[in-house]
């Protein structure tokens, strides 16, 4: 049976308990959302880093082939028109050695022919190495070959000449060649060194090779932080910063011009994780949605169960509401009954044995119906009130009779008013069996002298008091007297019979009226209950 306080725990709890796994399924969503976007800034940098690499070694190539395509024809008249003599001048060298290298575990003679060349504006200087066969290997080819002829020596001769100036041209064109590079870079605007086309198409090239997506943003700043004014019709061309964009160096090689940075940001990045997370959203909705469920069949059935309770109670309450009044009457009836001024000695004494049998039925018959009321209610503190003006000393003065009439002069029973009476708003009955209770339990916990103090303080509010002195209550037990079923132990005292659910009636009448109930006991001197009536 579903009280209104558990069903309130257990909704509760149930929400918290929704709550509290969503927010989980939140957090871990948002988690993965955060990893797998690193994953994504990650496969960014490493996209950078490859048209940064990319771009270089692509843009050296046009240059060079476009060096060699325009001049190539050029530079080799030149070559060849120049002296010997004068290719060595200037700042331009070539020098040729004897070496000797090991090839195929052969000692086989070489020549090491070495050409260089610097610009003094600059500063820049650079070299060319080339190896080749020793000339004197092709002699003795000559010599061989030809051991008839007279002719060897001046075709060894004019060998000699032909390959010297060959290997001369090659290596004053290599050289000159690099050195044009060279001071291109140097002295062309930073701007102008970059292709923004190839660019363009490098850093789409590598976001499809790497399945990123493919709208992007892109541009170039120094280390100034200024982004450069490329000349390029282009939307994903930016000539501001980025806001969300990740930077690597344009030329990781180059070690004489200045820094140029490359910024990509791809403004579908977020779109484009949640799009890998679509499988995991949705497990989460499909979870999410069963658990919905769960709880909604839950509350369903728990309002289900309070209603059939509240029915329950509502009967029970009724029931035992007119069972009441007619037990009441026969008790009434029987105590007359026995009185001698109704019947003569002759006729109570025939009748007497049937008036103790009905008394005694009808007193079982009064404690099975408490008993029913008090578990019902007991269990449940939304009591339906029948909310009317009350006379509170008159149901005092009832109840106190009709105790009075159960001790048979075996006990006394004060009543104390202080104040002027004045109506309460209540239910009529469950405030009598709350008085009664409090009555009843004063009997019953008192020793052998019942002496009980009942007093109504009409104050604001109004204060209704039960004092006895009988064997008490111990103090760790104060707090649970009002628990359902719970029975405060009496020790040596035996004849005490109850179910533990008087006080838990007497709580739940109290706080279905809105009214406070306590108690103050001392062990051996007796306790005090009060009932502070707020209405």
């Amino acid at each position: 049976m579903l009280t209104r306080l558990s069903v309130k725990q257990i909704t509760l709890g149930a929400l918290l308990l929704v709550l509290s796994l969503a927010c989980y399924q939140l957090f871990q969503l948002y988690d993965l959302f955060e990893q797998k976007h690193i994953q994504l800034n990650e496969d960014l940098a490493r996209v950078l880093k490859n048209v940064a690499f990319i771009h270089e070694k692509e843009n050296d190539y046009l240059k060079i082939n476009g060096i060699l395509q325009n001049d190539f024809k050029e530079q080799s008249k030149k070559v060849v028109a120049e002296e010997f003599e004068r290719m060595l001048a200037g700042r331009q060298q070539v020098a040729i050695h004897d070496t000797l290298l090991v090839i195929n575990n052969q000692v086989q003679p070489y020549l090491v022919i070495r050409g260089s060349a610097s610009d003094t504006l600059s500063g820049i200087s650079t070299q060319q190495v080339t190896f080749i066969r020793d000339i004197r290997q092709l002699q003795d080819f000559a010599k061989t070959a030809q051991s008839a002829k007279n002719q060897s020596k001046n075709i060894t001769v004019h060998l000699n000449q032909e390959l010297l100036q060959h290997i001369f041209k090659k290596a004053k064109f290599m050289n000159e060649l690099m050195l044009q590079a060279f001071q291109e870079n140097l002295y062309k605007d930073p701007s102008e060194r970059i292709n923004p086309a190839l660019l363009e198409k490098l850093i789409y090239q590598e976001l499809s090779k790497a399945n990123l997506p493919r709208n992007f943003q892109f541009n170039v700043f120094n280390e100034q932080e200024e982004p450069f004014k490329l000349q390029i019709s282009s939307k994903s061309f930016k000539a501001t910063r980025l806001l969300k964009g990740l930077k690597t160096r344009l030329y990781p090689t180059d070690r004489f011009n200045e820094k140029l940075y490359l910024e990509v940001a791809l403004p579908t990045q977020s779109w484009f994780v949640l799009r890998q997370m679509k499988s995991y959203f949705l497990v989460t909705l499909i979870f999410g949605f069963l658990l919905l469920l769960t709880f909604y069949s839950m509350i369903k059935t728990i309002k289900v169960q309070r209603s059939i309770d509240s029915m329950k109670s509502a009967f029970v309450s009724n029931m035992t509401h007119e069972f009441k009044t007619p037990i009441s009457t026969i008790s009434l009836a029987c105590q007359a009954m026995s009185d001698k001024d109704i019947l003569s000695s002759t006729t109570r004494q025939e009748v007497a044995p049937y008036l103790g049998m009905i008394d005694q039925e009808n007193k079982r018959l009064e404690s099975l119906v408490e008993g029913i009321l008090q578990s019902s209610l007991g269990a449940d503190r939304s009591i339906p009130l029948r909310l009317e003006p009350l006379d509170l000393l008159q149901i005092v003065r009832e109840q106190i009779k009709l105790q009075e009439f159960k001790l048979n002069d075996q006990g006394t029973i004060k009543l104390e008013i202080v104040g002027t009476p004045q109506k309460a708003k209540g239910d009529r009955f469950h405030t009598m069996n709350l008085v009664a209770n409090l009555l009843e339990n004063a009997v019953k916990y008192s020793t052998n002298s019942v002496t009980i103090e009942v007093s109504l303080l009409y104050n604001n509010p109004t204060v209704f008091c039960v004092k006895d002195r009988g064997i008490g209550i111990a103090k760790e037990h104060i707090p649970k007297v009002f628990d359902r079923f719970y029975r405060v132990p009496t020790g040596d005292v035996h004849n005490v019979k109850g179910f533990g659910l008087g006080l838990s009636y007497v709580k739940s009448v109290a706080d279905a009226h809105g009214w406070v109930v306590n108690v103050t006991s001392v062990v051996g001197e007796g306790s005090t209950f009060k009932v502070i009536i707020t209405s």
